[in-house]
């Protein structure tokens, strides 16, 4: 068996100033006594997403972060992809919400868009483990399903209300966190990363 690259009482930045993010981390770490601070508690700047694609955008923020810190830095990079949009919103999907973070608004234009097109979507997230050493380590997660309208549920964040997992009826924002956390991307992207990081 491999040797774990983080352990018991180990400090990890999570390399976000997303709450949702934080908490859902957090949670996720808590079993495995990892302490979880984010980017946003250290006042770290947050890097211009610059990379075109999930795996490019989590290694720049991973990397800004453990250097900054001199910690190990997790981050995540994830969005929501429309087939009937090419792919969109995909790495543009903060983005598509705007610098007020609108996602109300940005769901509504994903639902114009689409029109009468097909309404298959997936949701990838992409985590980066890096170390201030330099080594990077990479973890993808993928769910598919589709966008539902209008929205539904109040959990989770960002686009679940629009999004139901293939197979499901309900939205991820209407799922508990344990439902969603069983199937979600950022589940699976963090069940790999559980499995090759925490022993």
């Amino acid at each position: 068996m491999s040797t774990p690259l983080l352990h018991t009482g180990d400090k990890l930045v999570l390399a976000s100033h997303n709450a949702g993010k934080l908490a859902e981390f957090s949670a996720m770490l808590k079993p495995f006594g990892i302490t979880v601070i984010s980017a946003g508690e250290l006042k770290l700047p947050e890097p211009e997403e610059t990379e075109t694609t999930f795996t490019g955008n989590a290694a720049l923020k991973a990397q800004a972060a453990a250097k900054a810190s001199g910690l190990p830095a997790l981050s995540d990079d994830s969005g929501l992809c429309v087939a009937a949009l090419n792919g969109d919103p995909g790495i543009y999907s903060a983005r598509w919400a705007g610098p007020d973070k609108n996602f109300p608004a940005a769901m509504a234009r994903i639902h114009n868009d689409i029109g009468t097109g097909e309404r298959a979507a997936w949701f990838i997230c992409v985590l980066c483990l890096a170390f201030p050493d330099g080594r990077l380590h990479f973890f993808e997660g993928r769910t598919d399903g589709q966008i539902v309208w209008p929205p539904r549920g109040t959990n989770g964040h960002g686009y679940d209300p629009i999004f139901a997992p293939e197979g499901k009826t309900l939205s991820f924002a209407e799922m508990t966190d344990d439902e969603k956390n069983a199937l979600s991307h950022r589940a699976r992207a963090f069940d790999l990363f559980r499995k090759a990081c925490l022993g």
